[in-house]
C-alpha cells in the first residue's frame, strides 16, 4: 500500500478515518444522552399514576396478570385456531358438496349410491314447527341464544359424562355439527374438537342462526345412505319432509345422534325407543305439553319395509372409496362431483355369496364357536364380482374384507413354493420333513409328526409346515435364512400384497397378517399365466350427463409379469392336488378344475380357503372379531365348503375355460350306493359341527327322545282300535331315519345322536 499509494495520500486516508471515528462517537454520545434524558421525561410522566401500599395488591397487580395471561392466551387460541381455518380456505366452500355416486353393476343395473346429494330447494319455513322444535329441543335447545358454542350445555354434559365415567351426553351445539359435517371427519380427537370450536365460531360471524339451522337439517347424516331429512323421510316414510306427522318427526330427529343406531330399516324397536326419548324431550324443553305428545307415544311411526332391499353396501362403501381415490386423479380444472359408476359386480354371485355365509353361520357358526366370515369373489383382471366384508352391516360397517388383517396361515406357502420354483427347484424336488428349528422356534405340523422324504407336491397337498421353512433357509443359502425369507416377500410383492409383511421366523408358514381382498386377486396370478393383477370396483366413469370421464381397460393399471408362465402352471398343478386329494377336498367343483389353498392359524383363530378355476378366483375367511379362538376350524371345514357353494353360483351359465397346468376338468366320482341308471345324486360334503357329542347336547337329546316317546304314546292311544298293517305311524318313533350322510353315534348314556360322516 506504501508504495502504490502516493505520499500526500496518506495523510488524507488517515484523515477520513479519524474523522469517522469521532462522527460515531458523537453519534452514539448523542443518542444515549437523548435516550437518557427521554426515559427521565417517561419516569417523570409515569410517577403521576404512581399506585402503592394495598391499592396496587388489590387492583394493579392482578389487573397486569390478566393482562399477561389475556396476551397469551390469545397467541395460543391463534396458533390452534390457523389450522382450523385453514379449513375455510375454498372461497366455494357453502357450495362444495361431496361426491354423489350412482353405481351400477357390470350389467348397467342400479345397486345403489353413495356421498351426499344435496336437496336444498325446501326453505326452511316449508320444514313442519314439529320437526323443528324436535330437532332443536334434542340437539341444541339454547340454539338462538349461544354464540356457537353452547357452554352451560358443554359444562352440564362434562359433569354428567364425569359422574357417569363414559360418554353420556353430548355438548356439541347444532353450529359446531355443522361445522363438523362441512369441514371435518368424525375422528375423535382433541385437535378435531378444537377446529370444530373455531369453524363454529366462524360460521356464525359468516352465517345467519336460520341458514346455519337449514344447512344442518339438509346436510346431516341420515342413515341409509341419505343426506337430510327430506331424503330420510322419502326413504323411510316414502313422503315428503313437508307431510311428515309428529311421531315421524320425532323418529327423524332421533336420527342425528346415531343414524346407523337408530335407523328404522334396520332396528325399528331401538328407533322408536329414540323417538319417544325426543317426545320427552320436547316436553322438559317446553315446546310441547304432554297431552300434544301423548298421541304421537300412543301411535308411533311405522317406517317402509325395506328389508327386501338387499343392497351390497360392503362393495358399495369400498367401491366409493375406490372412486375418492380415483377422483382425486382427475385433473384440479376438473369439477364435476356427480358420477355414475359401472361396477364390476355380479349381482347373482354376490347374492349367493351372502347367502352362503350366513347360512354357514348360521347352521355351524356356534358348533364352531365361529361369529364372521369375509369373502371375495375376483375376475382374473381383477375385476370384484362380489364381495362380503361381514355377517350383517346393519350390526358393523366394518368391512373385513379389505380393512381386517388377519394371519393367513398354510394359505400364504403357495408364495413360498413359488420362490422355491423360481430358484431352481420343481414340483418333484424332495424334501426331507424332520425336525428344524430357527433359533429357539422349532416348527410343529399339524399332526406333530413328520413324514420323511416328500415332493414339494406332497408337502403343499398335506400342508406340511416344516417343508416350506425349510425351503426359507435353502433360499438363504450362505446368507441365512433371513435372506430366503426377503425373497419369500419380494415374490408376495410381485403377486400385488401391500400388507406390512415384517421379517419372522414364522413369516413362512403364514403368521404375518393380509387382507382378504389382496390375498384373492393374487392367487389370480395363477392362472394368469404369471401376470398379476390390480384389485378394482370400478370399471366405467360416467359424468351424470352421460360423459365418459374414465374406463378401466383404457386408464387403468395394466397386467405386470409377476412370475413366467411355466411356473404358474407348475403351482397350478400342484395346488390342484391340494383340491383332489389333500386338504380342500370340499371345495371340488364338479367338472370345473379347481386349485387352492386353506389355511388354518394357532388355537384356531383363523380359518381360510383361497382358491381359483379357469374362470374367477375366491377367498373365505371365517373367524372372531376379537381373535377369540373357534372351535377346530379348519381350512378344509366351513371355508372350503362355503368357497364350494360360492363357486358354483358363479360358474352358472359360464363358459369354464381351461386352467394352465390342470386342464379342463373332470366330473366327480358318484356314490357307490347309485344304480348304473339311476339319476346321479350331488355329493354331499357339508362340513357339519365338530363331532363331539357334549354334556348339554346329550341333555338336550335325552329330552327329545323322551318327549317323542310322549307324542308317541298319545298317539297310540287314539290308535288303538285301528288295525294293523305293519306300517309305522308318522308319528311313531319307529318311523325315525337318520339324514344322508349322518349316522348314529352313542352317548356316555346311552342316547344317540346323529353326526356327520367324515367323507
Amino acid at each position: 500500500m506504501r508504495q502504490i499509494l502516493p505520499p500526500h495520500w496518506k495523510q488524507k486516508v488517515r484523515n477520513f478515518f479519524l474523522d469517522l471515528d469521532a462522527r460515531i462517537d458523537s453519534t452514539l454520545f448523542s443518542s444515549g444522552k437523548g435516550l437518557r434524558e427521554l426515559y427521565e421525561r417517561y419516569s417523570t410522566f409515569m410517577d403521576r399514576f404512581y399506585v402503592g401500599r394495598w391499592k396496587r395488591w388489590v387492583f394493579i397487580e392482578p389487573l397486569s396478570e390478566a393482562a399477561t395471561i389475556g396476551l397469551a392466551g390469545m397467541v395460543l387460541m391463534l396458533t390452534l385456531a390457523i389450522p382450523a381455518f385453514h379449513e375455510t380456505a375454498d372461497e366455494d366452500w357453502l357450495k362444495k358438496s361431496d361426491l354423489a355416486v350412482t353405481f351400477l353393476d357390470r350389467y348397467g343395473n342400479p345397486i345403489g349410491s353413495r356421498g351426499i346429494k344435496h336437496n336444498d330447494s325446501i326453505p326452511l319455513e316449508d320444514f313442519p314447527d314439529n320437526l323443528i322444535k324436535a330437532t332443536l329441543a334434542t340437539e341444541d335447545r339454547r340454539f338462538y341464544d349461544h354464540f356457537g358454542i353452547d357452554v352451560p350445555g358443554l359444562a352440564r354434559a362434562l359433569v354428567t359424562n364425569a359422574q357417569a365415567g363414559g360418554v353420556r351426553q353430548g355438548g356439541s351445539s347444532i353450529t359446531q355439527q355443522l361445522a363438523k359435517n362441512l369441514f371435518l371427519n368424525n375422528e375423535r380427537t382433541i385437535e378435531r374438537k378444537v377446529k370444530e370450536a373455531f369453524l363454529a365460531i366462524w360460521l356464525e360471524t359468516r352465517l345467519s342462526k336460520n341458514e346455519i339451522l337449514k344447512l344442518y337439517l339438509d346436510r346431516a347424516y341420515m342413515g341409509g345412505g341419505t343426506f337430510g331429512v327430506d331424503g330420510a323421510a322419502h326413504f323411510y316414510f316414502n313422503k315428503s319432509v313437508r307431510d311428515v306427522n309428529l311421531a315421524e318427526a320425532a323418529m327423524l330427529a332421533g336420527l342425528f345422534k346415531a343414524p346407523t343406531k337408530y335407523a328404522p330399516h334396520i332396528n325399528l324397536p331401538a328407533a322408536r325407543a329414540r323417538a319417544n326419548v325426543v317426545l320427552d324431550n320436547l316436553v322438559d324443553a317446553g315446546f310441547m305439553t304432554e297431552g300434544q305428545v301423548f298421541g304421537a307415544r300412543r301411535n308411533p311411526a311405522v317406517a317402509v319395509d325395506r328389508r327386501d332391499e338387499n343392497s351390497p353396501n360392503y362393495y358399495l362403501d369400498y367401491a366409493f372409496d375406490e372412486m375418492r381415490k380415483l377422483v382425486d386423479t382427475f385433473p384440479k380444472s376438473y369439477t364435476e362431483r356427480v358420477f355414475v359408476v359401472r361396477t364390476a359386480i355380479d349381482m347373482n354371485v354376490q347374492h349367493a355369496a351372502e347367502e352362503t355365509i350366513e347360512n354357514e353361520l348360521r347352521q355351524f357358526g356356534r358348533d364352531y364357536h365361529a361369529t364372521q366370515a369375509a369373502t371375495v369373489v375376483s375376475d382374473l383382471d381383477g375385476g370384484i364380482r362380489a364381495m362380503v366384508g361381514g355377517r350383517d352391516y346393519g350390526a358393523s360397517q366394518f368391512n373385513r374384507a379389505v380393512d381386517a388383517y388377519r394371519q393367513p396361515g398354510s394359505s400364504f406357502k403357495p408364495y413360498v413354493y413359488t420362490t422355491a420354483l423360481l430358484n431352481g427347484f420343481t414340483p418333484n424336488s424332495k424334501i426331507v420333513d424332520g425336525p428344524v428349528c430357527i433359533g429357539n422356534w422349532c416348527p410343529q405340523n399339524y399332526g406333530h409328526s413328520y413324514s420323511g422324504s416328500v415332493t414339494l407336491t406332497q408337502a403343499i397337498t398335506r400342508s406340511i409346515n416344516v417343508i416350506p421353512v425349510k425351503l426359507s433357509i435353502l433360499l438363504g443359502g450362505k446368507q441365512g435364512p433371513k435372506a430366503g425369507r426377503a425373497k419369500i416377500v419380494e415374490v408376495a410383492r410381485r403377486f400385488g400384497l401391500t400388507a406390512p409383511l415384517p421379517d419372522t421366523p414364522s413369516l413362512p408358514i403364514g403368521s404375518d397378517e393380509v387382507t382378504v381382498l389382496e390375498h384373492a386377486v393374487a392367487y389370480a396370478t395363477f392362472p394368469n399365466r404369471g401376470k398379476a393383477v390390480t384389485p378394482h370396483a370400478v370399471l366405467e366413469v360416467r359424468t351424470g350427463a352421460g360423459d365418459l370421464v374414465w374406463r378401466w381397460d383404457r386408464d387403468g393399471p395394466k397386467p405386470r409379469q409377476a412370475i413366467p408362465p411355466n411356473i404358474a402352471a407348475d403351482m397350478a398343478g400342484m395346488m390342484s392336488h391340494v383340491v383332489s386329494e389333500g386338504t380342500a377336498r370340499r371345495a371340488a367343483l364338479d367338472g370345473i378344475p379347481t386349485a387352492g389353498k386353506t389355511g388354518t392359524t394357532n388355537a384356531y383363530r383363523d380359518a381360510w380357503f383361497v382358491g381359483y378355476t379357469g374362470n374367477f378366483t375366491c377367498a373365505v375367511w371365517f373367524g372372531n372379531d376379537d381373535y377369540s379362538p373357534t372351535n377346530r376350524m379348519t381350512g378344509g371345514s366351513l371355508p372350503a365348503q362355503t368357497w364350494h357353494d360360492i363357486m358354483v353360483a358363479a360358474h352358472q351359465g359360464v363358459e369354464v375355460k381351461e386352467l394352465i397346468g390342470v386342464g379342463m376338468g373332470q366330473k366327480l366320482p358318484q356314490p357307490a350306493n347309485v344304480a348304473a341308471n339311476a339319476a346321479p345324486k350331488v355329493l354331499e360334503t357339508r362340513p357339519g359341527p365338530p363331532p363331539v357329542l357334549t354334556k348339554r347336547g346329550a341333555d338336550v337329546l335325552v329330552r327329545v327322545e323322551k318327549e317323542l316317546d310322549e307324542a308317541a304314546k298319545t298317539i297310540g292311544k287314539t290308535t288303538l282300535n285301528e288295525p294293523s298293517n305293519g306300517t309305522a305311524k308318522p308319528g311313531s318313533s319307529s318311523a325315525l331315519a337318520f339324514p344322508e350322510n349322518y349316522v348314529a353315534t352313542a352317548g356316555a348314556d346311552g342316547t344317540t345322536a346323529t353326526v356327520p360322516s367324515k367323507n
